[in-house]
């Protein structure tokens, strides 16, 4: 079971804990990204924004999606791969090369997928504002995933 650390890396959390959301919360959000095995784990949700780990297996991707009123933020911290983004599902006219330390922005209403090219799992966290997800949210695979 993976194991996250806050910034001084004491032991902080197990996927078996909850959200943080609602309160105060700081961590090496580094090392909780590389630490999770999850598709998708809500790690702090609040009524703003939301913070989610993901880890897409190799040859994976995140599923061609599209947030009408979420904008999202993505760092990658690990693997490689490409973004896709375009104004409708059939046309996704930006595409980029991803790799650690590419940041990825997604405006509200935009179509957008993230395929792992690499062949270990692409580690990554996404910040959702509005949340996306419900509270405490985990999907331990891209099947587990039903929005």
């Amino acid at each position: 079971m993976p194991i996250y650390y806050d910034s001084n890396g004491k032991q902080y959390r197990t996927v078996a804990e909850t959200d943080f959301g609602g309160k105060p919360f700081v961590a090496d959000i580094h090392k909780a990204s590389l630490n999770n095995d999850n598709f998708r784990l809500a790690l702090w949700t609040g009524s703003q924004l939301q913070v989610t780990l993901m880890s897409i297996p190799a040859g994976g991707d995140i599923g061609l999606e599209m947030h009408p009123d979420v904008e999202q933020f993505l760092l990658v911290e690990a693997g490689s791969g490409v973004v896709h983004i375009g104004e409708k599902a059939d046309l996704l006219t930006y595409n980029q090369p991803i790799y650690p330390d590419s940041a990825i922005m997604i405006p509200a209403g935009t179509w957008h997928n993230i395929v792992n090219l690499g062949n270990e799992p692409m580690k990554l966290y996404s910040i959702y504002a509005p949340p996306e997800h419900a509270l405490g949210t985990i999907h331990p695979t891209q099947a587990d995933d039903h929005h």
